[in-house]
């Protein structure tokens, strides 16, 4: 009877222990950073999932560490970043965090064409230089180390533009509330008045054919890591020449030569991702309310964009992406009624067209695979070039093959110009390769077909500074 007990004794507090050692806890008692010469250290503390005195799990400490780097690289302020978490005693850890910051000033020589994607402009419109705005723009990303971005521009080309923006992330002791302020003048010779079987059709003139400008701010409230509620309200005039308006006298509501409004958007945001410039593990979701007010031309719209990113091994992943967008129209006029090629409704295959109407939904399906990746030399043997170089961040590419689908419907209620893909379901599959990089360098080189049979590779993406 004696050794029965005493087994049972040594056998519950045998399996006691292993959940108390399961359970044990640490205490966050320091966070020291390192490498933020410019970044105030509040800013990098925002990001992270424990602060200096919160009790975490020992088991869980190595995921908390990964979702703190995974914060800091999607503010887009770091190339790199390093966390480690050693114990001070049997109780109390120490976190180090090791960032490596970005380049802040970009004074960038700006050259983009004006049409929807590269491979319109380079197709389409025959690489037209006359379709091309060029200008400088400075870019002070981290202005005064608060994560806040100022942007000037002066553009000219196919649109002569003056540009001025400013977003602080924080404005309180919490860093929940930020603001942003922004300024837009804006004069062109060439105009997008009609919509013919699916493709654009451009008006030119010698004098402006458009001209107006916009003032907005936005307000928003980040209440966690992952959750953003942003309140955007604007007003603006665009102004049409009598060109124009003979060419498409319904391109402005009821037929008018300009259009004065105030507008407010709505929009709630929720971002997880392990890196939001190119997902393979994580979710986000936004839904965005917008209405204009204009005298007897308001228009309405609601958007949902849903992404879901899985991923299946450190070489594969797949990601299922939707996105929504319904318009309530009471004047129909052309300018209100672009609907899919514009935004975030694109589909792949379909980058030479454009479909007008009220509502379209998209839904995409892709899986990735990683070919590699490849890091630049860092020495060149060039005495000049390897003291350039070694002022520059490592650069690595990685090179990832992937198949994709999409499905798409675009609903009109009165559909115009022979439009051969409204009210229809929209097909297309295809192959392509994806390079990433630093400063969040993502270049797409897709091969597409769509059910009309047409057939292309085609060119998206670019650098974020």
């Amino acid at each position: 009877m004696y050794k029965f007990v005493a087994s049972i004794l040594f056998t519950s507090l045998f399996f006691i222990g292993i959940q108390f050692k399961a359970n044990a806890q640490y205490r966050i008692a320091q966070i020291d950073i390192e490498g933020n010469a410019k970044t105030k250290a509040y800013i990098i503390l925002r990001e992270l999932p424990y602060h200096v005195g919160s009790v975490v799990i020992k088991d869980s400490l190595i995921f908390l560490n990964t979702l703190a780097k995974e914060q800091l690289i999607n503010t887009s302020l770091f190339n790199d970043v390093n966390i480690t978490s050693s114990p001070i005693d049997s109780g109390d850890v120490k976190i180090k965090i090791i960032v490596s910051e970005r380049w802040y000033f970009f004074p960038l020589p700006y050259f983009r064409w004006v049409d929807r994607n590269f491979s319109e402009w380079w197709n389409e419109q025959h690489h037209s230089l006359d379709r091309v705005n060029y200008g400088i723009n400075l870019r002070q990303s981290n202005a005064t180390g608060n994560n806040d971005r100022l942007t000037l521009g002066l553009i000219t080309g196919y649109t002569h533009q003056a540009v001025a923006r400013y977003q602080f992330p924080y404005l309180d002791k919490k860093l929940r509330f930020g603001m942003g302020l922004g300024w837009q003048y804006f004069t062109q010779k060439e105009l997008n008045t009609s919509t013919n079987l699916d493709k654009q059709i451009f008006t030119k003139t010698i004098a402006d054919i458009q001209n107006g400008y916009r003032v907005n701010a936005n307000f928003f409230y980040r209440p966690n890591l992952f959750e953003r509620f942003t309140v955007q309200v604007g007003y603006g005039n665009a102004t049409i020449s009598d060109s124009a308006l003979l060419v498409q006298p319904n391109y402005f509501p009821n037929h008018n030569k300009s259009l004065t409004y105030g507008d407010i958007g709505i929009n709630f945001s929720k971002t997880k991702f392990d890196y939001n410039a190119y997902p393979t593990q994580g979710n986000s979701t936004d839904i965005g309310i917008f209405q204009r007010f204009s005298a007897g031309t308001n228009l309405s719209s609601f958007s949902l964009r849903s992404v879901y990113a899985h991923r299946l091994n450190r070489n594969n992943f797949y990601i299922i992406e939707s996105s929504s967008l319904a318009k309530l129209v009471p004047n129909q006029n052309y300018l209100d009624s672009r609907l899919m090629g514009y935004g975030s409704m694109q589909m792949n295959g379909f980058e030479y067209y454009v479909i007008d109407g009220n509502a379209g939904s998209i839904a995409k399906a892709e899986w990735h695979h990683l070919l590699g990746s490849y890091s630049l030399p860092t020495k060149s043997g060039f005495a000049i070039t390897d003291k350039l170089v070694k002022h520059l961040p490592d650069i690595k590419y990685h090179f990832w093959l992937k198949a994709f689908t999409n499905l798409g419907y675009a609903y009109s209620e009165h559909p115009v110009n022979y439009s051969k893909l409204s009210n229809t379901l929209l097909r297309s599959a295809g192959l392509g390769l994806d390079i990433i990089s630093i400063y969040d360098l993502v270049i797409k080189i897709d091969y597409s077909m769509n059910q009309l049979g047409d057939k292309g590779v085609y060119l998206h993406g670019g650098i974020n500074f």
